[in-house]
């Protein structure tokens, strides 16, 4: 089997994503999350341009995959030596220095305004200062595909200037991402017939055409041995290469998965998906569901034919057994379902139902009759969970909310600053006891402007009696608003998403033509099912 390198740049290129800014301490957790999966090259960022990578080299992790610097070939009118850029990604002191040149002769002409011979001195220069420094080098000819069509000896020129001068690595660069695949196939076959061979070259592809993965996949078939990508293709503009889908097909899918061996084993392939949402996480930002191998809708069958051949055969409509990537299988419920959704279904919440069972109709025909007032429970499986419960007679009454208030108010504080504080106050029934327990959002406790549905949790969770120690672990992560009709009977739909400290995390669906009721209910659910999974039947 021949070897593939998997080379990360999501400390560098990914942090060119608009509204991306990683801290020190969050480059070296993800350092560390890239270097458990088996990638081989982690380039850390470029040092000297911002002081959060100039520290972040300062105090880099230790790592099984090769550490790497980002910076520019020399600049010219002076020599590589004296050159105080080239100095400080030298001045890192990674065993692996990745500079990037301009490969295409437009971009010299115009953005550099230098002579094309110049260029290509300054990168022979550059590698073999690079070299005489004991790294291994490695050249992002940036446009590379572009100036290859446009001139393409030029082109060559400059790979073959980094190439001699000793660079481990041809990184072959579609910047703008615009080119196809059959057209990068054909243009890397021809570089390595010009005599760079391909377990030198390596590729970097942009998304600007949704085929980063297709075009990274095309120049394997022609030859590179290195892939240059980012996790969750982070990027600018697009983003770039998405490693999240290149790494599970070249291990499971023919012919990689036959003809080639990477640093990442199958059972570090089973992180993928933690290792997404981590990054997902860092970022603040609500994973994409419909991702491949990873996301949540990944192996989600809704139709309920699906459903049918998902259960005697789950190859019928899978591609890859979900648990290879550590994901899991999803058949979520919808009034397009049948008994066959169902079945599944409830089996996954640890409902064994028989087939004769009179409440699997009653489930459907009530799914569907809250479906059509703005209920979904698609998405919302959990609160699906809860209804079913219901109709099975296994829902215990942990508690009932006998009223609730809530009241928002802007207004200026003792220091003369506007803050918006919001209280609530909510009164519950358990058994004989009443408890009513009041929630204030008064900022002594520096707390950030906080809305009523934050207050009515607050209140909600302060005091709930024996269930009280089941819910301090739980928390909410999201939240999601929909107007299901419009005018002046507009139904609002909430979907709360809510976590606890085992690392569950689960969805419940609020619907009302009131914002705060509709999100008041599903907050209901998300502890109602919080109290199922975890008192064990005690109430």
């Amino acid at each position: 089997m021949e070897r593939l390198y998997l080379f990360d740049t999501t400390l560098r290129d990914g942090q060119q994503t608009q509204g991306v800014q990683f801290s020190t301490a969050e480059k070296q957790r993800i350092a560390t999350v890239l270097d458990s999966l088996g990638i081989d090259y982690i380039e850390g960022g470029w040092p000297g341009a911002n002081p959060t990578d100039s520290d972040f080299f300062d105090a880099v992790p230790v790592t099984r995959a090769t550490m790497t610097a980002f910076g520019m070939t020399k600049r010219s009118g002076r020599s590589a030596e004296n050159d105080d850029v080239l100095a400080a990604v030298l001045n890192a002191r990674t065993p692996a220095v990745c500079l990037v040149g301009k490969s295409h002769d437009f971009h010299v002409t115009a953005a550099l305004g230098i002579p094309l011979e110049e260029n290509i001195a300054n990168i022979r220069a550059s590698f073999a200062h690079v070299v005489a420094e004991g790294r291994e080098a490695l050249f992002d000819a940036e446009h590379f595909f572009d100036g290859y069509k446009a001139n393409p000896v030029y082109a060559l020129e400059a790979v073959h200037a980094a190439f001699d001068a000793g660079a481990r690595w041809i990184v072959l660069c579609d910047t703008n991402g615009g080119s196809l695949p059959e057209e990068v196939r054909g243009i890397v076959t021809d570089v390595i017939a010009s005599g760079i061979p391909g377990d030198r070259l390596g590729i970097h592809t942009h998304n600007d055409t949704d085929h980063a993965v297709a075009n990274s996949l095309a120049a394997v078939d022609a030859g590179v041995r290195q892939i240059q990508g980012t996790l969750n293709g982070l990027g600018e503009r697009c983003g770039n290469a998405n490693l999240t889908t290149i790494i599970p097909t070249l291990l499971l899918k023919e012919p990689y998965r036959s003809r080639y061996q990477t640093g990442v084993t199958l059972e570090a392939l089973k992180g993928l998906r933690k290792a997404s949402r981590m990054l997902d996480d860092i970022l603040n930002r609500v994973p994409m569901k419909q991702a491949p191998y990873v996301g949540a809708s990944a192996f989600a069958h809704k139709a309920g034919l699906h459903a049918s051949a998902i259960a005697k055969d789950p190859t019928t409509y899978e591609h890859v057994d979900p648990a290879l990537v550590g994901n899991t299988r999803i058949v979520p419920m919808s009034n397009q379902a049948g008994q066959s959704n169902l079945r599944e279904r409830l089996i996954q919440a640890g409902l064994e139902v028989e087939r004769d069972n009179p409440a699997l109709p009653r489930i459907l025909d009530r799914i569907k009759e809250q479906e059509a007032r703005g209920y979904a429970y698609d998405t919302a499986q959990a609160s699906f969970e809860l209804l079913a419960r219901d109709e099975l007679g296994l829902l215990p009454e942990f508690f009932e909310v006998e009223r609730y208030r809530v009241i928002s108010e802007r207004r200026r504080n003792a220091r003369g600053e506007v803050v918006t504080v919001s209280e609530a106050v909510v009164t519950v029934q358990m058994g004989d006891e009443k408890i009513t327990s009041f929630y204030e959002n008064d900022h002594a406790d520096g707390e950030a402007d906080a809305g009523p549905v934050n207050a009515l949790s607050k209140a909600l969770a302060k005091d709930l009696g024996q269930y009280q120690s089941y819910i301090e672990d739980m928390k909410l992560v999201d939240f999601k608003v929909r107007i299901t009709n419009g005018g002046t009977e507009a139904v609002t739909r909430v979907i709360i998403d809510s976590e606890d400290g085992q690392g569950r995390r689960w969805a419940t669906v609020g619907v009302s033509a009131n914002i705060v009721d509709a999100s008041f209910d599903a907050l209901i659910d998300a502890i109602t099912w919080k109290l199922v999974r975890d008192t064990r039947g005690m109430a």
